[in-house]
């Protein structure tokens, strides 16, 4: 993903179902695993670098509770984490993986203001409340997924199918292949100011 030419990457839940990602945290900042995940855990949930025209930014990762596994507050570590940021830096992006809709419009409403923009994360789904707060922070609930669209949130339908059907046995969930999506969203943010001017969905396919 580095050398395609992404600058930061964020995650979520899913960041240690890999061991071998955990040797790989200490070498490389720009990977982020949610702030408010325990302490002891590897890496860490904000990046402060600059942009390829010289702009300073920070990328933040937090991690909802609400429907998920029980860890620090994310509105309070959001308030410690920004704190730590140099005040000559402007532009910052805040990913919130999170379940339910509500704990992510929240997130959007306690950080308007004091970042460039709130993009939910999470349940592979885009949705259409992308719109610029009133205090100048792009907002939308989730930003959506890459992968195969063709799929039940990326996996075979088959064999989601047959869990809801049959819950009581074992399925196999196996990556789906057919039309292949990139979900996204474009932010325009006044450098000078950290506002956002404005916030669009762009959507790709790649098969």
């Amino acid at each position: 993903m580095f050398a395609a030419g992404a600058d930061v990457l964020t995650s979520g839940n899913h960041i240690w179902k890999r061991r071998e990602i955990i040797d790989y945290f200490p070498t490389q900042p720009r990977l982020l695993r949610p702030a408010n995940f325990p302490s002891i855990s590897p890496g860490g949930g904000l990046y402060v670098g600059s942009a390829k025209n010289g702009a300073g930014y920070a990328v933040l990762n937090l991690q909802g509770r609400t429907f998920m596994t029980p860890i620090d507050d994310p509105f309070l570590t959001a308030t410690r984490e920004l704190n730590k940021i140099p005040p000559d830096v402007k532009v910052i992006v805040v990913d919130i993986h999170a379940e339910a809709t509500s704990e992510k419009v929240a997130m959007g409403w306690y950080l308007d203001g004091k970042v460039s923009a709130v993009l939910g994360t999470h349940t592979h789904v885009p949705t259409a409340d992308f719109r610029v707060l009133p205090a100048g922070t792009a907002y939308i609930t989730d930003v959506g997924m890459t992968g195969p669209h063709d799929s039940v949130i990326g996996m075979e339908k088959q064999g989601i199918l047959e869990h809801f059907f049959n819950n009581t046995m074992p399925s196999r969930f196996v990556v789906a292949e057919g039309d292949i999506q990139m979900n996204s969203v474009l932010i325009d943010v006044d450098e000078s100011t950290g506002r956002a001017r404005s916030i669009d969905r762009l959507n790709f396919r790649l098969d």
